[in-house]
């Protein structure tokens, strides 16, 4: 199928590729439809010219829409496809929600916005480093985003934390989790710069935002 691409598409398929995939509300505002049907039609369209895949990883999840091929070399990026870990996946939607969460509160445009995999990519072959879930850019500020759901050990957890802490101007931590929440509390004492937001204020604030 010859599709036309527009500028919304570059966009979508940008988004795709930096959080390695993305469900349909979350392209609906990142790219700026103004519906879930104008979305939808446009995601099929993308699909069915062979620039995006689409498929269920998990039952009780949404369709998780994935660059092919052809959309990589359309992008000009890394040709090999995207490995989608499953026992990720709900971590990786929340990241794509907090994503939303920020673009839409500041106004932050894709090109201020790096994710973690941007980040591995720049550091090349080697050791693997610790990066936060994503990075903003906003006001010459590097502000670090960490997406915690699942209790770390208190040492690893104070590493990635001063990590941040000497990297990037400010870190913002969000989690549902009353021991993540608690234990990072006490590390505010120790490191300046770190706010902590609940999750639940994350996905309250984009529901309204996918109908």
């Amino acid at each position: 199928m010859c599709v036309e691409l527009v500028n919304k598409d570059i966009y979508i398929l940008r988004w795709v590729w930096k959080f390695r995939f993305c469900l349909g509300r979350h392209i609906k505002v990142l790219v700026g439809f103004g519906g879930v049907r104008a979305t939808d039609r446009r995601l099929k369209t993308l699909v069915d010219g062979g620039y995006l895949a689409r498929k269920k990883y998990l039952y009780s999840m949404p369709y998780l829409y994935t660059l092919t091929h052809k959309g990589r070399v359309l992008l000009g990026v890394n040709k090999r496809e995207d490995i989608i870990r499953v026992d990720r996946i709900n971590h990786d939607i929340h990241v794509l929600e907090t994503v939303v969460f920020y673009v839409v509160k500041n106004n932050v445009s894709i090109d201020n916005i790096v994710s973690e995999k941007e980040l591995h990519i720049k550091d090349g072959f080697g050791a693997r480093k610790h990066h936060p879930d994503f990075v903003i850019l906003l006001s010459n500020k590097k502000y670090a985003v960490e997406i915690e759901l699942n209790p770390k050990n208190k040492e690893r957890l104070e590493k990635n934390i001063r990590d941040n802490y000497l990297n990037f101007d400010k870190q913002i931590w969000v989690s549902d989790n009353n021991k993540v929440l608690e234990l990072i509390q006490k590390f505010k004492n120790e490191y300046s710069g770190i706010e902590i937001i609940h999750l639940e204020e994350v996905l309250n604030y984009v529901r309204e935002r996918y109908s």
